[in-house]
């Protein structure tokens, strides 16, 4: 797993001489952050063909989680504890971000889903998570994840003992610099 430092150090420039922190930060560009997956698990063929329930499978409870780094004058929080799905039924939840502050910013959120067996199998269809998110200054806004489990899961014998899958989004600020092209924040430019 990529330590928290480490995925600060990224989006908020810490100090350059943590060198292990970009070496982890170059593998996870490449292969995905801990628990989060570059790519799903993928059977081939149609992918709506995979959103079938199986019936005959115990339902899952899916936990949810919501933070924001030091310098994000956000709010950012699941509005359900937990949703219970089959693998292969759609699910759709709920988080909220609310812009304490008196300026308007953009965020960039980053996700896991722990244990991190189970990434390759938690397919999002849509997710807030794939664009950058503007608030305006005070605003709040409802943000959605329609996610469902590929029914693989049930087929995988690692997968036995999971009754359990967290999803996790921390929300970074993000900038740009004169050129339009998003940059970190560093941190002595961070708002007190």
């Amino acid at each position: 797993m990529v330590p928290s430092r480490c995925i600060k150090w990224y989006f908020e420039e810490l100090p350059p001489w943590d060198h292990q922190c970009l070496t982890l930060i170059q593998i996870c560009q490449q292969t995905g952050w801990s628990g989060q997956p570059v790519k799903t698990h993928d059977t081939g063929g149609d992918p709506a063909l995979r959103l079938k329930p199986v019936e005959d499978h115990r339902r899952l409870r899916i936990t949810f989680n919501g933070s924001v780094s030091d310098v994000l004058p956000w709010k950012f929080t699941p509005q359900q504890r937990e949703v219970r799905v089959l693998p292969g039924e759609t699910a759709l939840a709920f988080y909220t971000a609310t812009n304490k502050s008196d300026a308007d910013i953009i965020g960039v959120a980053t996700y896991s889903v722990t244990p991190a067996q189970v990434a390759p199998y938690f397919s999002k269809i849509q997710c807030f998570c794939f664009e950058e998110q503007r608030l305006n200054a005070g605003e709040t806004v409802d943000m959605p994840v329609f996610f469902f489990i590929d029914p693989e899961f049930v087929k995988d014998p690692t997968m036995r003992n999971i009754d359990t899958i967290t999803l996790s989004y921390t929300f970074f600020k993000a900038r740009y610099d004169k050129n339009g092209v998003l940059t970190t924040v560093p941190l002595g430019m961070a708002p007190a």
